[in-house]
């Protein structure tokens, strides 16, 4: 069995003297280049958060202060509203893709994935997908579009992916 050997010479002591800071202190962090850009990446952020919590939380008002008053929004609402009417707990989580940022124009990419439960003791629905927001703002950041696979809408997509019954027979 190989079994580590420590090596007592004067350089690897002077090594690991020079090593010790570093590893205790923490090595020093770079300074932002761009801290305007910086503090907008982190609203964006901010921003996308607080519409996922806002929705798995089961949050009509926060999450509709989350958008922008436009009617292209309108459907985005109703179809919230179903989900928070057929499911008693919504658990979503958001992967940020990339972020396109076109002066007040901001495109999130992002991959989600979640479990949407009718009640306590159901397994639920999983799904996951990939979906682009867009936003709009520089200080207050709020979604005037979405496109794509989006969690949103889960009991609409639930009742279309279920089969039709049969017709009963007429007797």
């Amino acid at each position: 069995m190989f079994a580590p050997r420590f090596d007592p010479s004067p350089v690897t002591f002077l090594s690991w003297l020079l090593l010790l800071p570093c590893v205790l202190g923490g090595c020093p962090s770079k300074t932002i280049q761009y801290p305007a850009e910086h503090e907008r990446l982190l609203r964006i952020d901010q921003a996308l958060e607080s519409l996922r919590s806002a929705y798995q939380q089961k949050d009509r008002a926060r999450f509709q202060a989350m958008l922008l008053p436009l009617n292209q929004l309108d459907e985005l609402k109703r179809q919230v509203d179903m989900d928070f009417e057929a499911f008693s707990a919504i658990s979503l989580e958001f992967k940020i893709e990339r972020v396109v940022i076109e002066k007040d124009d901001i495109d999130v990419f992002i991959h989600w994935q979640g479990t949407w439960k009718r009640s306590a003791g159901d397994v639920g629905i999983r799904q996951r997908g990939y979906a682009r927001l867009q936003w709009a703002g520089t200080h207050s950041i709020l979604l005037r579009s979405a496109q794509g696979d989006l969690p949103f809408g889960m009991k609409t997509k639930q009742m279309l992916s279920e089969p039709l019954s049969p017709p009963t027979p007429p007797q």
